[in-house]
């Protein structure tokens, strides 16, 4: 964070306040070409700076407060945690998760036992997050409430195949590497399986999820123009990642990280095994047997006991949990002083007397013993909806005045409108019928018989994005038939009232495109000229 020193009132992450400056410097029409390529290089890298780079930085390009236009501080660390306090007495430090994903590692040996105590698997979990955001703005995208759903695939470190990664090795992104960020150089739009066989990507199971990623966000409406994955700059990698990745939109605020893809190696077990001295692992019965040397730790119980009291048992189990370089540690401190043993945030006093001997061992095992690394996707569900109504919100050629959203069926809150031509009562049975034919398939439907004319109506529903419309006329009495019409084209078809429900069922689940269906059915042309 950064402060202005005649107010004192704390400005935006000073990052994003150097970002905005550059930016609006090279808007300047007396900006040499130079200054230009300059300040370029320092954009591509902006997220790369450290706490000092970022304050000479802006202090040679002249930042300034926003509002007052005052100097600034040097900038400071900044705790993203909001902070809380707990009980009656508040006297408790707490803070509030800034993310999904412990509820997960808190209870893998539950997940594990679950899945046979087989490795791999992966748990999910969806809801609220929460940071303590320097400055909130552009609605859904900086807020410090939000909705998030992470995914933790815990997998074998000396093994990161993924079995179901040539199901989605041909996919084509669009990769942008640390590399070339700094480079100032292009994107890379290749398959996932020549990243892999490039080294832009370590492993499959990264990849893998990649490419779901990419096809999820392809299925919910992101066009494939407006989407890359950015790897995380050195400086930039949070300090549990190995490998890093970012899905990014371009939108109107410029590129939006939407949703994220982190090898967490074995961090995060590791320190919950580390706090509550319990053994966080996965197990593979070897082919052949592995000797080893160990250290062990034999414990004189009694003097422990007496010690510790009840707390005795969790001194004993953090004693064997230790690390062998941890055991040798205590060995050599114990010869001339006791040991300062930590667990979570307490520290207990080992004292020679409690200690009976601490040795190196060969051990024959048998089966082996490794704590999981994980790789997790995480996805800002806010984020991604902003971007899909970004992406989507549409206008008619030749009419500025009419607008639609081009929702995806897949995700459209409405799917189809029954629109009854006018409000004579003889149309009524048939959009009661249809209406609950649809409703009895899944399809959520709306009923449009407000007022206005046809034309009216279809432009109310394509601003609310619903794809299809099914509207009854006086023919259907005749006929038995009702016009299906497409949102995105306006085109529109006749088809029989016994074919329809079917029919709209295979439109929204993808079973049939609506150049197939215009195909089997005959054009209508007529209502859409009433608007």
């Amino acid at each position: 964070a950064v402060v202005s020193t005649q107010s004192g009132h704390y400005g935006r992450g000073a990052d994003h306040l150097l970002e905005a400056h550059l930016e609006k410097a090279l808007e300047g029409k007396k900006v040499t070409d130079e200054k230009k390529e300059e300040m370029g290089a320092v954009l591509r890298q902006i997220d790369s700076f450290g706490l000092n780079e970022l304050g000479e930085l802006i202090k040679k390009y002249g930042c300034k407060a926003p509002v007052t236009n005052n100097d600034l501080t040097d900038p400071s660390e900044f705790n993203l945690m909001f902070g809380t306090s707990i009980g009656p007495s508040g006297l408790v430090k707490g803070f509030m998760r800034p993310e999904t994903a412990q509820g997960i590692f808190v209870n893998y040996k539950r997940l594990l036992e679950y899945n046979q105590d087989k490795i791999p698997f992966a748990g999910a979990q969806i809801g609220q997050s929460f940071r303590n955001e320097i400055s909130p703005r552009s609605g859904l995208l900086r807020v410090r409430e939000f909705c998030q759903a992470e995914i933790e695939h815990f997998l074998d470190p000396l093994d990161k195949s993924h079995p179901k990664f040539k199901n989605v090795k041909d996919v084509k992104i669009k990769f942008y590497t640390c590399e070339a960020q700094m480079a100032g150089t292009d994107m890379q739009h290749i398959t996932v399986g020549e990243a892999l066989e490039k080294g832009v990507l370590e492993n499959e199971t990264m990849g893998y999820f990649i490419a779901r990623i990419h096809q999820y966000l392809s299925e919910v409406g992101i066009p494939d123009e407006n989407l890359r994955f950015r790897q995380h700059l050195a400086k930039e990698m949070a300090h549990y990642a190995a490998d890093c990745w970012d899905a990014e939109c371009k939108t109107t605020y410029g590129w939006v990280e939407i949703v994220g893809c982190a090898d967490r190696s074995c961090f995060d077990l590791n320190a919950h095994a580390k706090a509550t001295s319990t053994k966080l692992v996965a197990k593979q019965t070897l082919d052949t047997p592995v000797t080893r040397e160990v250290v062990e730790v034999a414990l004189n119980k009694a003097a422990v006991g007496k010690g510790f009291k009840k707390e005795a048992g969790g001194v004993t189990a953090a004693i064997h949990n230790m690390e062998d370089e941890d055991k040798l540690k205590m060995k050599e401190q114990l010869q001339s002083d006791n040991f300062k043993l930590v667990v979570g945030d307490k520290s207990y006093e080992i004292t020679p007397a409690m200690v009976t001997s601490i040795s190196t061992v060969s051990k024959t095992e048998h089966v082996r013993e490794f704590v999981p690394s994980v790789v997790e996707p995480s996805f800002g569900i806010g984020r991604i909806l902003y971007c899909i109504l970004e992406c989507n919100f549409k206008v008619r050629e030749n009419d500025d005045k009419r607008t639609w959203l081009n929702l995806p069926p897949l995700i459209a809150p409405t799917k189809c409108s029954v629109l009854p031509l006018s409000n004579s009562p003889e149309f009524i049975p048939y959009v009661e019928d249809l209406s609950a034919a649809l409703r009895k398939l899944g399809i959520p439907n709306k009923v449009e018989d407000s007022s206005g004319s046809i034309g009216r109506r279809y432009a109310r529903t394509d601003e609310l994005g619903i794809p299809f419309g099914i509207t009854i006329d006086f023919d259907t009495m005749k006929e038995q038939s009702v016009t299906v019409r497409d949102r995105n084209s306006c085109s529109q078809i006749r088809v029989p009232v016994s074919d329809t429900p079917d029919l709209i069922n295979k439109l929204c689940t993808e079973q049939m495109t609506w150049g197939v269906a215009k195909e089997k059915y005959p054009e209508f042309i007529g209502q859409e000229s009433n608007n």
